[in-house]
């Protein structure tokens, strides 16, 4: 949603629409839809997330920084199914790190609290770390989103793909074992997913936006939601 609310806000008539393409995505297949409200409102605004909150039938999850006071009224008001925290600063492009939680746990452990008693279920954006998915569940959450960029620049490089696998394997046993339950995301894409839902098979979702809208501009917006389901559908075993 994000980068077709990028497009959209380079001109001044409304096209095209992230309310309308959220509701397309969800009829070719989608199971949920993620936007992540920036400050600077770059691409998704607040009354888009308020329109899709309105308008779609799935799952809305709302990403950024709990830290910036603007992002948990808006979610507050929303009450969104999910609320995935990401340590963005605001000058930031893009998600480039999990959350450092020695140092910023005690400050999210409050705004965890909050989001689920407010009945939004909360998932922390991590470093593929087993000790951060242990920290992650000592602070309430339901579930940690692996940071995968790592995973996908080796995977995507040609390179062996079992030693950069190896860190997010035992961070989601550990995750696992602790209850949560685990997603993924960030330069995720039709090369490098079906590897790591292989190797993950108990990932309960995964976020794609860049790769998926960029596949689009080729191949449709259909048919590329569909080439993504597949890649997450077990392969049989001969």
């Amino acid at each position: 949603m994000n980068k077709i609310a990028l497009l959209r806000n380079s001109r001044d008539h409304g096209v095209p629409d992230p309310v309308q393409f959220a509701l397309d995505c969800e009829r070719f297949g989608a199971n949920g839809i993620t936007v992540h409200p920036r400050p600077d409102a770059r691409h998704i605004r607040p009354d888009d997330v308020r329109g899709l909150r309105r308008s779609i039938r799935t799952e809305l999850n709302i990403e950024g920084n709990p830290l910036e006071p603007s992002f948990m009224a808006l979610v507050l008001e929303v009450n969104p199914a999910q609320a995935t925290l990401v340590p963005d600063h605001p000058s930031q492009r893009t998600s480039d790190h999990g959350w450092d939680l020695n140092q910023d746990g005690p400050a999210l452990k409050p705004l965890i609290q909050t989001l689920r008693n407010a009945g939004i279920r909360v998932s922390l954006f991590v470093d593929p770390d087993p000790l951060r998915a242990e920290q992650a569940a000592d602070l309430g959450v339901d579930a940690v989103e692996l940071y995968t960029e790592d995973f996908a620049k080796a995977f995507d490089s040609g390179a062996d793909p079992i030693p950069c696998i190896t860190p997010y394997r035992k961070t989601y046993q550990v995750a696992l074992d602790r209850g949560l339950m685990v997603h993924a995301g960030h330069d995720l894409n039709l090369n490098n997913l079906s590897f790591l839902h292989e190797q993950l098979p108990l990932l309960h979702e995964v976020s794609i936006g860049h790769a998926l809208v960029a596949d689009a501009l080729y191949l449709g917006l259909e048919n590329t939601i569909r080439l993504y389901q597949r890649a997450l559908q077990p392969r049989p075993s001969n």
